[in-house]
C-alpha cells in the first residue's frame, strides 16, 4: 500500500508541475515542467533522504564518536531483525528525532542533541525503538518523499507568484499562460502541501508506537519520553520546515498554534494511553 501511495504521490506531482508549467510558459513552460517533474521525481526517489537530513544539517556519526549512542542503535536493530542503519546527530535545543531513507537497507537515524540531553537510556532506547519500527514497517520512504513533495508544491506558490508579479503569465495560450490560473495557483498550492502530508496516515504513528515498545521490550519507556518530548517542544523552538514536521516522533511545531490545526501527529494523550495499555 505504502508503494502504491509513493507511485501516486510521485505522479500527482508531475501532473502538478505541467499545470504549472503551463500556466507559466505555455506549451513551452509544459514540456519545461515535464523535463523538470521527471528529473524531481528521479531525485525524490533516490536522494530525499539526504536531502531531509541536509535541511536541518544532521552529521553522521561513527561508533567511536558517539559509542553509546551507535551502540544502542545497533542493540536494537538486532532485536529488530534489521541491518544497521546510519546514525546521525542533530545540533539543535529541542529534543526529537526522526527516521528516513528508501528501504531498510539504505536508511538512517537521526536524533537531536537535545534529545540524548533530557532523556534517560531507557526513554531513548524507547525512541530510537519507534524510528526502528517506521523502517520495519516500510513507511519512511513514503514519509520522506512526502515531505520533499510538500516543499515543492510550496515551491510551485512562490514561482507562480513572482511570475505573476513580474509580467510572467499571458492571455495567450501559444505566448504563456493565464494569469487567473497564477493566482488560484498561489491560493491552493500551499493548501495542496498540507493535504500531501495529512494524506500520510496518522496511524503510522500508532503503529510504530507499538512496534518500537515491543522491540524495546517494554512500552512504558516510549511512553515517559513522549510526555517530556511534547512538553520540551511547546517550550523549545526548533527551526523545522512545515513540510518535514510528520517526519519527527513528536510535532517541532507543536508550539505554534496554528499548526495544531494541521498536526500529523495524533494527540500525544491517545498515544500514552496506548502504549500504557499494552504494559497491563
Amino acid at each position: 500500500m505504502n508503494t502504491f501511495k509513493t507511485f501516486l504521490f510521485m505522479f500527482a506531482l508531475m501532473l502538478l508541475f505541467i499545470w504549472v508549467g503551463g500556466a507559466i510558459g505555455g506549451k513551452t513552460g509544459m514540456t519545461i515542467a515535464l523535463v523538470l517533474a521527471l528529473l524531481m521525481n528521479l531525485g525524490t526517489y533516490w536522494f530525499s533522504d539526504r536531502i531531509v537530513l541536509a535541511m536541518y544539517r544532521a552529521r553522521e556519526v561513527t561508533e567511536a564518536e558517539a559509542p553509546g549512542l551507535y551502540s544502542m542503535v545497533r542493540q536494537l536493530s538486532q532485536k529488530a531483525g534489521l541491518p544497521m542503519p546510519r546514525v546521525y546527530i542533530i545540533d539543535a535545543d529541542q529534543p526529537n528525532a526522526f527516521a528516513t531513507g528508501r528501504n531498510p537497507k539504505h536508511a538512517a537515524v537521526a536524533v537531536t542533541t537535545g534529545i540524548m540531553r533530557i532523556l534517560t537510556e531507557e526513554e531513548l532506547a524507547g525512541v530510537i525503538a519507534h524510528e526502528l519500527a517506521h523502517i520495519k514497517h516500510r513507511d519512511i520512504l513514503i514519509s520522506t518523499i512526502a515531505a520533499t513533495i510538500a516543499g515543492a508544491i510550496s515551491y510551485l506558490a512562490n514561482m507562480a507568484q513572482w511570475a505573476l508579479l513580474f509580467g510572467g503569465f499571458s492571455r495567450d495560450d501559444e505566448e504563456g499562460g493565464n494569469p487567473i490560473a497564477a493566482f488560484i495557483i498561489m491560493i491552493i498550492a500551499p493548501i495542496a502541501a498540507v493535504i500531501v502530508q495529512m494524506a500520510i496516515s496518522r496511524s503510522r504513528e500508532f503503529a510504530a508506537d507499538a512496534g518500537g515498545a515491543r522491540i524495546a521490550g517494554n512500552p512504558r519507556w516510549l511512553a515517559s519520553a513522549l510526555r517530556k518530548l511534547e512538553m520540551a517542544a511547546k517550550a523549545v523552538p526548533l527551526n523545522a520546515n512545515p513540510a518535514t514536521s510528520h517526519l519527527f516522533i513528536v510535532n517541532p511545531l507543536s508550539g505554534r498554534s496554528l499548526m495544531k490545526l494541521f498536526s500529523t501527529h495524533p494527540p500525544i494523550e491517545e498515544r500514552i494511553a496506548r502504549l500504557e495499555a499494552m504494559s497491563l
